[in-house]
């Protein structure tokens, strides 16, 4: 009888009988109890805290009897020959594969907690099981094929399908396999072999796939028998957009094309295990230059050390407990101990054959013989992986269940204890704290000194092909409210699904740079909307290195283009419909005070005027609008302007884009109509282009004056004067506001000229002054002290017309209550569009309509009086200084607001950051206290506004 040592002290005793209760009627029904009783105090310990094991033993008593009565060795020998010899189709192996399985479970577990077999021997066992399973899987479903006549080759036990092949992966290739683990398979194919055992127009890639699936079924599918082994098919080349048996060469493409570091690393422990042994090798040797490079430039050095970097080591050794530490992914765990083995191995086994061992161990030995690593560092790193994997087998011992967590539950965690020998919890929990802290010292000190590739929020690893279990907990603590679909977004960018990251170059720099990304995202304070609207951005660009490398070296910069991300939807959707607007910022005129000459004006009225033609006009003139809109926007949101001059700024960049494209409009007019021999044109802004307080989501509000003579005709159709001054500005409204592949640059309203949508487009300059002397209500006298002069192909015109504006406005009007007219329209719109909330900055009582009303009555008074004019609204209200306040307060926040707004939003429901932005621009510490100051202020503004524009009772 085989002679078991006690694994520790009986946790349970009451289970332990339990346990002992149907084994011993079983055995004294087929005469072995004796053999119970003589190892029952070895089994007892084992029953008490495992009740896996229990019911393992259980259920299968004779198993139980044949691994007491045979040797070990012996015994795992007569299974793997048992399962060697299953014949027959999936209906036919499937239940005794299940029992096979159980019993070696059962075995394996007794001679590893009884002493008879070491950490080698037992991963040896459940490994080379899973060999036979594997083969065995295979023969079976290519049986099945072969029965249906879609399968055309002979029977071949150790070849069921050529050119079909499969790889262990992983721990299962290493021969290192841990007592409930899956099996990693990859599985490849050669498109002709397979073709020519299958019937004529048979689709290979879906015939393939579809053993791969029936496979996989046979093997992890769960019966009353149990299961045999959880597959995982996804260690093939960019497995979630892949079929689950990949070409042979188009995997060979892909390794060569786009493979990462940890494909290589996992390709470390590959072997041949299932179907066509010669195309196996034969792909294996074909990836040899892939996994193990000759020679490594320092960049593709640091890729490789980012497999290990990732993972978080600040303060090493801190916070490591026993309770809930996760024994394979956590720190100080086994994956620390083979990324430390790993990592050096790809980057010296290029050129040195002895460091190319699959086996961790081993590896790690051929290490400290070559003398790369210390050999007493690898000795206790050696030791630590041995009692790692102990402690694993443990774990998963007590239900089969494939955890690498302790147990969080003391009464839990003392059932590991037990099967560990251990009969003292604290004691237990000490010596697995000490053992962890070793390893992730030892782990730290690796590549010491480099950068770290985690996060202050912890281990942030996008290797393999499922999600880290500790990066999903670090992307929780991040804010993140996905974290699985963000984990998946950042690992398809390594993969190189977009161009940014497909080249080699582009998926180095983003390993660097993923730890920044999602650190500066989180603390944006709004990281899903930061996040994906940098997805956008990042996916659309045509290519990655220069965006990656300027973002990597000037951290600040990325982090102002992150918070414009997170913050400002307006400037996030050019970003991500126009990535190229970002090359604005490395324009050197981008931090450039914006008063200052930076020759942009005259490079957009040049792309202008050379334009081959009126749409590449406009599409040359909306690059370099939308450019400057970024520059002028990032700066309002950053706080290196103040409101005014970003108003400026606005209003400067729309006086441009109407000097450039006013000519285009001409030309194009003169190329329809002909030309006009002694005709001038004036464009008149109204309205904040015409006070220069534009904001970000300001329109455009024009008018159009020309001068002709009465008989001016175009020399090709005869054009009168009016038919082609109105043609020009329908021309230049269409060149200001149409949508273009380059988008759009402004909404044009032309309602506020004489006669609004009555009269024609554009007026002669004699009409104007005309109309305004006869017909013209209060309003637009209003609305005409704001007009300025933004372009003309005449000055003299330019000033006849400025001129003009002003005579009119200074003109007196006898019997007209301008205050009162302007009460009274004050009061229509509050019925007709009263405020929307407190954040209705325009229309709210005491809101900036307030001021402007006011403003524009001061102005109508002082031009009657013949006093200063003035288009500036702030300027107009000197003699007011709470509706000023008001007005510049709430022009501050809309610049906020309109840089990062197409819609004006509720702040209140907006991120922290964005209120804390509006906070800054009004002047105040905190959003609490800018909200108080906003109220306080209109109503001091509205109190003003009711003294100037008192309340009109008509009919009295």
């Amino acid at each position: 009888m085989t002679v078991f040592r006690p694994c520790g002290p009986v946790f349970d005793p009451g289970a332990a009988e339990r346990a002992r209760e149907p084994l011993a009627e079983a055995a004294g029904a087929e005469g072995w109890q004796p053999t119970l009783d003589a190892a029952w105090p070895q089994l007892a310990p084992v029953f008490g805290a495992s009740p896996y094991l229990a019911g393992l033993a259980r259920r299968r008593p004779q198993s139980l009897h044949l691994i007491l009565e045979t040797r070990p060795d012996q015994r795992l020998a007569d299974l793997l020959a048992e399962t060697g010899a299953l014949t027959g189709g999936a209906d036919e192996v499937r239940v005794p594969l299940r029992r096979l399985k159980a019993d070696l479970h059962l075995l394996t577990a007794l001679a590893d907690l009884g002493g008879v077999w070491d950490l080698d021997a037992v991963t040896g066992a459940l490994s080379r099981f899973a060999d036979a399973a594997a083969q065995c899987a295979l023969r079976a479903v290519a049986h099945d094929q072969r029965e249906r006549g879609r399968l055309l080759s002979a029977p071949d036990a150790d070849n069921p399908v050529p050119g079909l092949f499969g790889l262990a992966m992983g721990k299962h290739g290493a021969f290192e396999l841990n007592y409930s683990s899956d099996i990693d398979l990859s599985l490849f194919y050669d498109p002709d072999a397979v073709a020519a055992v299958l019937p004529e127009g048979t689709e290979v890639q879906r015939f393939v796939d579809r053993m791969a699936q029936a496979m996989a079924t046979l093997l992890q599918e769960r019966t009353a028998d149990g299961y045999v082994f959880r597959v995982d098919l996804r260690l093939r080349p960019d497995p979630s957009s892949t079929p689950p048996v990949i070409a042979t060469q188009r995997a060979l493409a892909y390794y060569e094309s786009v493979g990462q570091n940890w494909e290589r690393a996992a390709f470390i422990k590959a072997r041949p295990v299932i179907g066509d042994m010669a195309e196996a090798k034969a792909f294996l040797k074909a990836l040899v230059p892939f996994v193990w490079r000759r020679s490594l430039d320092y960049q593709a050095i640091l890729d490789i050390q980012s497999i290990k970097r990732q993972i978080h080591v600040h303060k090493t050794g801190d916070g490591l407990e026993a309770a809930g530490a996760n024994v394979k992914l956590g720190r100080g765990g086994i994956r620390e101990i083979e990324f430390y083995t790993q990592t050096q191995q790809l980057i010296l086994g290029g050129r040195d054959r002895t460091l190319r061992s699959p086996r961790t161990l081993d590896a790690l030995a051929a290490l400290a013989a070559a003398g790369h690593v210390p050999q007493a560092v690898a000795a206790e790193l050696s030791a630590a992986y041995g009692r790692l994997r102990g402690l694993e087998h443990r774990i998963q011992m007590l239900d089969d269940e494939q955890t690498h967590v302790l147990p969080v539950d003391p009464v839990r965690r003392g059932m590991v204890a037990a099967l560990a020998g251990e009969g003292d919890l604290a004691g237990f929990d000490a010596s697995v704290e000490a053992l962890l802290t070793g390893v992730n010292h030892r782990y730290g000190e690796l590549f010491e000194g480099e950068e770290t590739l985690a996060s202050p929020y912890g281990s942030l690893v996008f290797t393999g092909v499922e999600n880290d279990p500790e990066t999903l907990l670090t992307l929780s603590r991040m804010g993140f409210s996905d974290p699985a679909n963000v984990a998946d977004t950042i690992r398809s960018w390594h993969h190189g699904r977009i161009p940014a990251t497909r080249s080699e170059r582009g998926r180095e720099l983003f390993t660097r740079l993923a730890p920044r990304l999602l650190t500066a995202v989180a603390e944006t304070g709004t990281p899903d909307a930061a996040f994906r609207r940098f997805a956008v951005f990042f996916s659309a660009l045509s290519a990655g290195v220069q965006v990656q490398a300027l973002f990597l070296n000037q951290p600040a910069l990325f982090a102002m283009v992150l918070g414009v991300l997170a913050y400002a939807p307006r400037l996030a959707r050019t970003l991500g419909r126009y990535p190229a607007a970002l090359d604005s910022m490395l324009d050197s005129r981008f931090q450039t005070p914006l008063g200052a000459n930076t020759g942009l004006f005259d490079q957009m009225a040049e792309e202008a005027r050379t334009a081959p033609d009126f749409e590449a006009a406009m599409n040359a003139v909306r690059r370099l609008h939308r450019d400057q809109m970024f520059r002028i926007g990032i700066q309002t949101l950053t706080g290196r302007i103040e409101p005014d001059e970003a108003g400026r700024a606005h209003t400067a960049l729309a006086d441009a884009v109407i000097a450039a494209l006013a000519p285009v409009a001409t030309a194009e007019a003169v190329r329809q109509g002909g030309t006009l021999h002694g005709g001038s044109l004036a464009v008149v802004a109204l309205g904040k282009a015409g006070s220069r307080e534009m904001t970000a989501a300001s329109d455009l509000d024009l008018m159009t004056v020309y001068e002709a003579p009465p008989e001016a005709a175009t020399d090709a159709k005869g054009w009168a004067a009016g038919v082609f001054y109105s043609r020009l500005t329908q021309r230049l409204i269409a060149a200001l506001s149409a949508h273009t592949a380059e988008g759009r640059l402004y909404e044009v309203d032309m309602r506020l000229r004489p006669g609004a949508s009555k009269g024609p487009v554009s007026l002669r300059l004699s009409a104007v002054a005309e109309y305004y002397a006869q017909e013209a209500d209060t309003w637009e006298f209003m609305a005409l002290t704001r007009a300025r002069v933004v372009w003309s192909d005449d000055p003299e015109f330019a000033a006849r017309t400025t001129a003009t504006l002003e005579a009119i406005l200074r003109r007196p009007r006898p019997g007209i209550d301008v205050a009162a007219d302007a009460r009274r329209m004050r009061d229509l719109m509050a019925r007709e569009r009263p405020g929307q909330g407190p954040w209705d900055l325009k229309l709210a009582p005491g809101g900036q309509v307030d001021a402007e009303f006011v403003a524009q009555v001061r102005q109508l008074a002082s031009a009657a009086q013949g006093g200063p004019l003035t288009v500036s609204t702030l300027a107009a209200l000197k003699d007011d200084p709470a509706l000023a306040e008001a007005w510049r307060l709430q022009q501050a926040l809309n610049q906020v607001l309109g840089a990062a707004f197409d819609e004006k939003p509720d702040p209140q429901g907006e991120p922290e950051g964005l209120r804390a932005l509006l906070a800054t621009a009004g002047g105040c510490k905190t959003f609490g206290q800018l909200e108080k100051r906003l109220a306080s202020v209109r109503k001091r503004a509205r109190a003003a506004f009711e003294r100037v524009l008192k309340p009109v009772r008509d009919g009295l």
